[in-house]
């Protein structure tokens, strides 16, 4: 059976690399996408804009995200919505990893 489907522990499914941020694309569809990242501690994203609201769930560590110019402090299990066409960017406190979902629509 080639779609076999199976369970896997999340927060495993990438792993921390020094001095980089490392993303591991989960379901890529016309309607949205669902990645997985891992930063490492003071790596980040510059600030940018997206056409979409996206959805950061923390699944590991701290990270400061910065929407408009307002900072969040979010930490594991915390979430938070980006919205559309506002300037966010994102650095890790620690060591962070989150799951990114962006809907299109």
């Amino acid at each position: 059976m080639d779609n076999e489907v199976t369970t896997h522990p999340l927060v495993d499914m990438v792993n921390y690399q020094k001095e980089a941020v490392v993303s591991k694309t989960i379901i890529e569809k016309n309607t949205g996408t669902v990645t997985l990242f891992a930063f490492d501690m003071g790596q980040g994203l510059s600030e940018h804009t997206a056409p979409f609201d996206a959805l950061v769930q923390v699944l590991d560590g701290e990270v400061e995200i910065s929407i408009s110019g307002k900072p969040f402090y979010l930490k594991q299990g915390e979430i938070i919505i980006m919205p559309a066409h506002e300037p966010h960017a994102l650095k890790a406190v620690s060591n962070f990893k989150m799951l990114l979902t962006m809907i299109r629509s």
